[in-house]
């Protein structure tokens, strides 16, 4: 870890540095209750892949100490957020490489999942956010780049739930020719109706359709679903989007949540 200069919230490097230590005492502790829960990712021993539910399990016991905290790096957290400061959780791009669940307190970026990627880094990483190369990312064609390399997979164009697509317009493929609809959180929710599927159009009209094995094994597994017009509807992907602009869909959260629960009903793979 470098030596974070001090922000505007008067933290020191020092005091950084207790943070740190106290944050990886309950990295360790969340780390037993996850490891046998969740013992591989894609082949690979935990904590490899886990950096979302890592960050959540911290989270979670970092809100549940902070009200009285025992140790000095959390009475550091709890100064910080009782002279204004804000944390919150936050997911991203690092460095255009991967793919990173985190949390921010106001211009530190805290990284409690610093080695699901590469195992023999430090658990804890804090930075000052402006250095950290985390940030959000800003349209679908970014994701792919980020997935193809990241998750190893190739990437097509939603059309085996065209009626998703504003939505959910990828469709990602796996070594082992699993494949899944993306990105199915609320980060990439909140930048297609933000943008009016516009970001969604435009990777929908970039990525070229599945291969005609996958797209009939997706018409098998849907086929005993619940009736459902976000899953079975047909038609093309870009007609949706456009179809959802006119009728104002871009700011309806009954909208979203049905198109959620419609995803929902999915298998996780196919």
């Amino acid at each position: 870890m470098g030596e974070p200069q001090s922000s505007n919230l008067g933290l020191t490097a020092a005091e950084i540095q207790v943070i740190a230590s106290d944050l990886t005492r309950l990295r360790l502790r969340v780390d037993l209750q996850l490891a046998p829960v969740y013992p591989h990712f894609a082949g690979k021993a935990y904590p490899l892949g886990r950096c979302k539910e890592i960050r959540d399990g911290v989270y979670r016991e970092l809100l549940a100490q902070i009200a009285a905290p025992e140790w000095p790096g959390l009475a550091l957290i709890k100064q910080s957020l009782d002279r204004g400061a804000v944390l919150k959780k936050a997911w991203g791009s690092l460095r255009d490489e991967y793919f990173q669940s985190a949390m921010l307190l106001d211009l530190w970026y805290i990284d409690v999942a610093n080695d699901t990627v590469h195992p023999h880094k430090p658990k804890v990483e804090i930075l000052p956010l402006a250095g950290s190369g985390f940030a959000a990312i800003t349209s679908f064609g970014q994701f792919v780049k980020i997935a193809r390399a990241y998750w190893e997979v190739d990437i097509y164009r939603n059309e085996v739930c065209p009626a998703l697509a504003p939505l959910l317009p990828l469709l990602c493929v796996g070594k082992n020719n699993a494949s899944w609809l993306a990105a199915a959180n609320d980060d990439m929710l909140a930048l297609a109706m933000e943008s009016r599927f516009t970001v969604s159009e435009a990777i929908l009209a970039d990525l070229p359709p599945p291969p005609e094995s996958i797209a009939a094994r997706w018409k098998r597994a849907l086929q005993p679903l619940t009736a459902n017009d976000f899953l079975h509807c047909g038609g093309g992907a870009l007609e949706y989007c456009q179809d959802y602009r006119t009728k104002g869909c871009y700011f309806d959260m009954t909208f979203r949540d049905l198109a959620v629960h419609a995803y929902l009903q999915l298998p996780k793979v196919i």
